[in-house]
This record gives C-alpha cells, sequence and structure tokens, in this order.
C-alpha cells in the first residue's frame, strides 16, 4: 500500500514527432505525457535510468515535478515497453486527487507454489492464468500487488477471485469474481511415446531377439512354382509347334 510517496522529477518536453523521440531515446531519455483534471495533456520526458529505479520499487502513487515546479500526485496509467529489449519506450501518468477512489490494474502474484501438494507430491503443473486485477480505491490505498495463497492446492483444483479477500479500503471491479480465474493446477504432462515404423512392425523377432528367416523349403518351393511356371509355358510352345508340322 502507498504511505511514502517517491517523486519523480522530469522536465517539459517541446519537440515532438518520431524523429525528435528517437533522438531523446539515443540520449538517454523517456517521453512521456501527463493529463490532468480537465483532460489537460503535459508532455515531459525523464532520464531512462532515474525511471527504471523508480518502476523497480514497484510504487503504483508517485509524485511527479515538472521542471522544479509544485509535484502533483500521480498514477501510471500505462507503459509502453519495447517488444523485444523489454524497456520502456514511453511513460502515460494520471493525476489524481487524493480524496477521490480511482481505478487501477493491480499485479497479482502466487505464493507457495512450490509447497502446493499438486505440485510437489503430484508433480502436476501450476499455470498462472489471469495476472492482474482492476480494484477501485483511493490512491493512497492502493497495493503494490495482491498476493494470492496457492500452497492448498491439488491437481484439479482451480484458484478464482472469489476465495481472495480485497486488500483494505479495495474492492474489485469484477461482475463475476467466481469465473474470474486466477490459477489452475493440471496433472503432470505425458510425452507420447513415437510410433514404431510400419516396417518394424512387421519384422518377425525370436526369442532370441533375432529376426526369423523364412525356412529353406518355403523359398525352394516359391523357386519350384517359378519354374514350373516357365516350363508350361514352354509346352504351350512346344504344343504350338507341333500343331504346325501338322
Amino acid at each position: 500500500m502507498a504511505t511514502k510517496r517517491s517523486t519523480l522529477s522530469v522536465a517539459a518536453r517541446e519537440t515532438f514527432g518520431s524523429r525528435a523521440t528517437r533522438r531523446l531515446r539515443r540520449d538517454g531519455l523517456v517521453p512521456g505525457v501527463v493529463y490532468g483534471h480537465g483532460g489537460d495533456a503535459r508532455p515531459f520526458q525523464v532520464p531512462e535510468r532515474d525511471l527504471r529505479q523508480l518502476l523497480a520499487e514497484g510504487q503504483a502513487l508517485l509524485d511527479l515535478e515538472i521542471d522544479g515546479g509544485d509535484a502533483v500526485p500521480v498514477v501510471i496509467k500505462e507503459e509502453q515497453r519495447h517488444p523485444l529489449r523489454g524497456e520502456v519506450v514511453h511513460l502515460d501518468c494520471l493525476e489524481v486527487r487524493l480524496d477521490e477512489a480511482i481505478e487501477s490494474e493491480v499485479p497479482i502474484e502466487l505464493e507457495g507454489a512450490d509447497q502446493a501438494p499438486g505440485v510437489r507430491e503430484e508433480g502436476g503443473v501450476l499455470e498462472h492464468v489471469t495476472r492482474e486485477v482492476t480494484i477501485e480505491a483511493l490512491p493512497t490505498e492502493i497495493p503494490e500487488r495482491i498476493s494470492v495463497d496457492v500452497s492448498e492446492m491439488v491437481i484439479g483444483d482451480t484458484m478464482t477471485l472469489e476465495s481472495v479477500t480485497p486488500p483494505s479500503g479495495a474492492k474489485f471491479m469484477v461482475d463475476e469474481p467466481a469465473e474470474f480465474t486466477i490459477a489452475t493446477l493440471s496433472p503432470p504432462r505425458v510425452e507420447e511415446e513415437p510410433e514404431p515404423d510400419l516396417e518394424e512392425e512387421a519384422e518377425l523377432v525370436g526369442e532370441d531377439g533375432e529376426p526369423i528367416e523364412a525356412p529353406e523349403g518355403e523359398e525352394g518351393a516359391e523357386g519350384e512354382g517359378a519354374g514350373d511356371g516357365d516350363g508350361g509355358d514352354g509346352d504351350g510352345d512346344g504344343g504350338d509347334g507341333g500343331g504346325g508340322g501338322e
């Protein structure tokens, strides 16, 4: 819960466009904008290092100071990140009143996953299905995260928001908590063995593990059959010759 707020000092941004934005990022600066109560937007730029340190603290509420002016309480509305490097490339903030409740996305963290019987004893697979939830609270009551205990889950269990108590001073903005799945625990995945080739299935194998060869008699019979067929053709040809003599 936000009790002590950090201050982020930024500078007003006066250049815009994709070229100016690329130049800012090359100089180690991150562009951003803060939206006020009347909808007015104030663009700013902040050193990437300062922003990274502040985000690492995980605070939902902070004070934003532009060009050394009066700090105003804001919440981070959106962090746009590079799809490959993961670094923040743009920051959106929203100015808030400390006496008015607001809605905010809060991350969900699982606790006790390694102690869950379904994982530890049965080798099940725990899947973290939903990682954020929307809550409504005063800016000073917004928690940094919501921890969910899954240490008692067994195979076949499903953890929903219905079994989670909201933080003090906050409420979940979900219509059907029983349908809001947080985590599931499934049976262990079994890798199927590859099916043998057709040639391997058709091969005869003896008790000693060696392939069984066809008996010599059968091979001879096959050879004799072929010879008979040839001889029959010869007899036929001879018969035709005799007929010619007549």
